[in-house]
């Protein structure tokens, strides 16, 4: 079943015509368990794995497997998600155990052409230990693109311009920019990440350059107050179950890379409520 984001409950553009410059298009995942297959795109389902390639294995853990996260098909979703030429399938995995310095996972990323995929991988390897929490249940996808807004990556001079007509609305009319107007909330493709605190965005390793969000993997599709105007239509009044992950305090994992590096470099944060 697709999903549909209802509208804002207000014209975002209209009232706020300088963010108007700004908009981006994200796509939600809206994941729901079920039974997804290798050529399925998917939140925790199985990944079509060559056979012959090597399974990745956490550096940090004395080669512990990773687990499956993120598989998208490039069919599956719009043409704003930027797949790297000969490329049509994205998989992400990570390490589900604890690691120091305040990390939650240590992710990977993997590029590759479906169809150059042989003899698939039928039982990759399992974690000996692992943190329930940072295993997603398998789920399939329901991709929807949406427009958002900044928040957090608002410039100082701008979140100065817009701060009090924010709060004007909100108290007028109960919407606050943050939670009901601007980024989406859950797992999502490109897009704002998700940030509930300052944004800590990566520069490249290899050219300097500031990185570009690709993914963003958050522990709920929305807490309490987002959920009044990001809920599908479909799901309200509805109890569903997603990948079940805890991040850190209900947080999220995002994902970035660099488009102008050969073998797009990749970079992640950690952000919590």
């Amino acid at each position: 079943m697709a999903r549909h984001t209802p509208p804002r409950p207000v014209d975002v553009e209209k009232l706020f015509p300088e963010l108007a410059p700004l908009r981006r298009e994200t796509v939600r995942l809206h994941p729901r368990a079920g039974e997804p297959t290798c050529r399925d795109s998917s939140v925790g389902g199985p990944l079509l794995w060559p056979a012959e390639e090597a399974w990745p294995l956490c550096p940090e853990h004395e080669g512990s497997p990773m687990v499956p996260v993120v598989q998208i098909y490039r069919a599956a979703v719009p043409d704003i998600v930027p797949f790297p030429e000969g490329c049509d399938l994205l998989q992400v995995l990570w390490c589900p155990r604890k690691h120091g310095g305040g990390r939650w996972v240590v992710p990977e990323v993997r590029w590759r052409e479906a169809g150059a995929v042989g003899e698939v991988l039928s039982a990759p390897p399992s974690p000996a230990e692992y943190w329930e929490n940072y295993v997603p249940r398998p789920c399939v996808v329901h991709p929807e693109r949406v427009t958002e807004y900044p928040h957090w990556d608002l410039d100082d001079d701008l979140w100065d311009e817009l701060e009090f007509r924010f709060l004007d609305l909100d108290q007028e009319t109960g919407w606050d920019h943050q939670s009901h107007l601007s980024t989406a909330p859950g797992t999502k493709l490109v897009g704002y990440p998700g940030w509930s605190q300052d944004p800590r965005w990566p520069d490249c390793a290899v050219c300097g350059r500031r990185m570009e969000h690709l993914l963003t993997v958050e522990s709920t599709e929305g807490d309490a107050l987002s959920r009044r105007t990001w809920t599908p239509v479909e799901d309200i009044d509805v109890r569903y179950e997603g990948p079940g992950l805890v991040l850190g305090d209900l947080g999220g994992v995002y994902l970035f890379e660099c488009h102008t590096c050969p073998g797009r470099p990749f970079a992640y944060r950690f952000d919590c409520p």
